[in-house]
């Protein structure tokens, strides 16, 4: 059995947790050991051999999924992650993954979003297991029994009994209120978007009602020709599951949650008698109903508030009222007007190499960053037409190539690097590397960097 985690996404419902080049499935939400991504990589181990899971994921995100699976503490092969051209949806991404599996012959596979929560892992595989006689002749999704007429889910309407399912009579996309009053009382499911499927019936029902997805990867020799070719964005319901007569639904009580919005978080996170969410260290005085969560270190005091949601990062602040925060997405859409970059970065940003956090800056002046380099790793080699840089080595040792010459600074050492001077920094021991960099010119954006190779030294 074979298993694809689809792993894009902006992270635009969670702003200021989220950002789009670090979204919810990475981050180690309240508190958590794992992220919701490595808790999906770990749940496909289930199912799959390591060589037998697929990440399809953009360029933005794949160092963040090799990070994640190197933190789990395995040696993932770097062909398995599937890097999308540009985003098309999920339907192209799932073929991606189903066109690279079918090069070795057919196979059953299941597909999982990486950003949803699971609290029943090992239940769920079993479910899946037993599930697999379906896709001889079925695509198969997982139903969940609605708890409430929630309008952000679609919904399926059951049918004749098949195995250990139903075939699906329909399909009802993000309903009114009313509508889904009415699909709950006529006992339909919420769609999941969890799937799985014989390879070859999910290729022939693509070649049936998606011909142009399934043709650009006929006639293509690698994916980012594919996704030339398809000129439409298209979800696998629209584009399979409402128009196949092949759809199947297996009901499932798994602990699921797709965490769409903050409101979402009292369903599955612990909170304290006045069923506040919050870090054992602020301070709640006659309050009740909110999610309050602060920047590392900072202390939130909240007295007499209630049905509040408040997320408090270094760069942004967001405070509404709980059941309104499906509307984040209008922040975000509004800062992306902007041009403003707090939709896309976050004060910590992760690379092949490491992570850097920044902690402080003024523009066009200076920017003090923390860069954490992990063990054998290295920086591009480069050089900034418009900064200065001073690093201060905190913690292990760091191997320096300026204008080609290296040398080795130790803790509590420092070296200048002037603009336009050759530069690279590595890790040549076996704990990471940590530097304070501070940053001092006239143009600080990344965009002033020059580089010769890449992080692995290639020109």
């Amino acid at each position: 059995m074979k298993t694809i985690i689809l792993a894009g996404g902006s992270g635009t419902r969670l702003w200021p947790l989220s950002r789009e080049r670090y979204p919810k499935q990475f981050i180690k939400l309240q508190g958590k050991e794992e992220s919701l991504f490595q808790e999906t990589f770990q749940r496909s181990l289930l199912l799959s051999n390591l060589d037998d899971i697929y990440v399809v994921t953009n360029e933005k995100h794949k160092f963040l999924v090799m990070g994640a699976v190197e933190e789990l503490g395995y040696a993932y092969r770097e062909t398995n992650i599937l890097v999308e051209p540009e985003p098309k949806n999920t339907l192209p991404a799932i073929y991606a993954g189903v066109n690279e599996i079918m090069k070795n012959g057919h196979d059953t596979v299941v597909v999982f979003p990486s950003d949803h929560m699971i609290s029943k892992s090992e239940a769920f595989a079993t479910i899946i297991k037993e599930s697999k006689a379906l896709t001889k002749d079925s695509i198969v999704t997982f139903g969940i029994k609605p708890d409430g007429p929630n309008t952000g889910y679609g919904y399926l309407s059951p049918g004749e009994a098949i195995f250990n399912g139903f075939v699906v009579n329909s399909f009802k996309e993000k309903p009114t209120p009313e509508k889904a009053e009415e699909y709950i009382s006529k006992g339909y499911y919420w769609n999941a978007g969890i799937f799985m499927f014989n390879s070859q019936v999910f290729s022939s029902e693509v070649k049936k009602h998606s011909p142009e997805i399934y043709n650009a990867f006929e006639t293509s020799d690698n994916l980012s020709d594919a996704f030339s070719k398809i000129h439409t964005k298209i979800s696998i319901d629209y584009g399979i599951m409402e128009k196949s007569d092949k759809a199947a639904v297996v009901p499932v009580d798994i602990g699921w949650n797709d965490l769409g919005s903050f409101d979402s978080f009292f369903e599955v996170f612990l909170h304290d008698k006045n069923d506040n969410i919050s870090h054992e260290e602020n301070i709640i005085i006659d309050s009740k109903h909110n999610l309050i969560q602060s920047y590392t270190g900072k202390i939130v005091a909240a007295v007499g508030i209630d049905d509040l949601i408040i997320i408090d990062n270094r760069d942004a602040l967001l405070v509404c009222k709980k059941d309104q925060s499906q509307k984040v997405k209008e922040v975000v859409e509004t800062l992306k007007s902007r041009k403003d970059l707090r939709t896309e970065y976050h004060v910590q940003d992760y690379r092949s190499w490491g992570y850097y956090k920044v902690l402080e800056e003024e523009k066009d002046t200076f920017k003090i960053k923390r860069i954490t380099v992990t063990p054998g790793k290295k920086l591009s080699y480069q050089l900034h037409h418009h900064r200065n840089e001073h690093w201060v080595v905190v913690r292990g040792m760091a191997k320096v190539t300026v204008d080609g010459e290296e040398k080795f600074v130790r803790s509590g050492e420092s070296i200048f690097i002037k603009e336009g001077q050759k530069h690279r920094l590595e890790n040549p021991g076996k704990t990471p590397l940590e530097i304070i960099e501070v940053q001092m010119g006239q143009y600080l954006e990344e965009d002033d960097i020059v580089r010769f190779d890449d992080e692995y030294g290639r020109k």
